[in-house]
């Protein structure tokens, strides 16, 4: 994309979606329990949080409605990059899609493009990256490089960066969580809200500030 467009583009976002820019470095609340019971308080704004979520039903789509829902009634924007074309907006009213930027890729490079633009942007509190149903191959062939670029756009942003994945796949992630849910035909019966009270996140790993302080790290890619 030419340098006049993404300036353009940039300009169009902050005109559409604008809001008080959030201090970087105090954790993002969701306003969900049980994400930030396991975060300490919530995301970590300047920071890579990736939760692993193996599809197809694992209850990653529940979580975002709640985030999105949640956005609406405090009132913020957030952005989805939908890396497989996957989302499923009719459900949540429009009310809730107001609050929402949806960039619809259909390949993994093309959702890795939009999660750099977004970040550099760094006009939205929170950005979710959705990779759950992006193929394997794709998913293998990302450098580890780009993840930790991601990590250093990401990092003087008062922005909560979630990367939703089918496997433990970045390194670079502060937090690592994994989403232990699995609906089955049964469920989908059951109210959105009571489905989304059920969701139950592990906790992988935490490495606080590992990636600001370690120079080999600032160095790669």
């Amino acid at each position: 994309m030419a340098t006049g467009k993404i300036i353009d583009l940039r300009r169009l976002l902050a005109e559409k979606f604008p809001q008080e820019s959030l201090p970087a470095g105090d954790p993002f609340a969701t306003g969900l329990p049980f994400f930030d019971q396991a975060l300490g308080g919530g995301l970590t704004k300047g920071a890579i949080t990736e939760l692993t979520s193996a599809p197809p039903s694992a209850g990653s789509a529940s979580m975002i409605a709640a985030l999105l829902q949640r956005a609406c009634g405090e009132r913020y924007f957030m952005a989805l990059i939908d890396g497989r074309d996957s989302f499923a907006p009719p459900s949540l009213g429009g009310a809730a899609l107001r609050h929402l930027l949806w960039v619809r890729c259909r390949k993994t490079s093309e959702a890795m493009q939009a999660a750099d633009l977004l970040l550099r942007d760094g006009n939205f509190p929170l950005v979710i990256l959705d990779l759950v149903l992006n193929p394997l191959t794709e998913l293998s062939r990302i450098p580890a490089s780009n993840w930790y670029r991601l990590q250093r756009l990401v990092e003087p942003a008062p922005t909560a960066f979630l990367v939703l994945t089918p496997r433990s796949m970045i390194s670079s992630a502060q937090w690592k969580l994994v989403l232990e849910n699995r609906w089955t035909l049964l469920q989908l019966d059951v109210a959105v809200a009571d489905l989304q009270a059920q969701l139950k996140i592990r906790l992988q790993r935490a490495q606080p500030n590992k990636w600001r302080s370690d120079p080999k790290i600032a160095r790669a890619g």
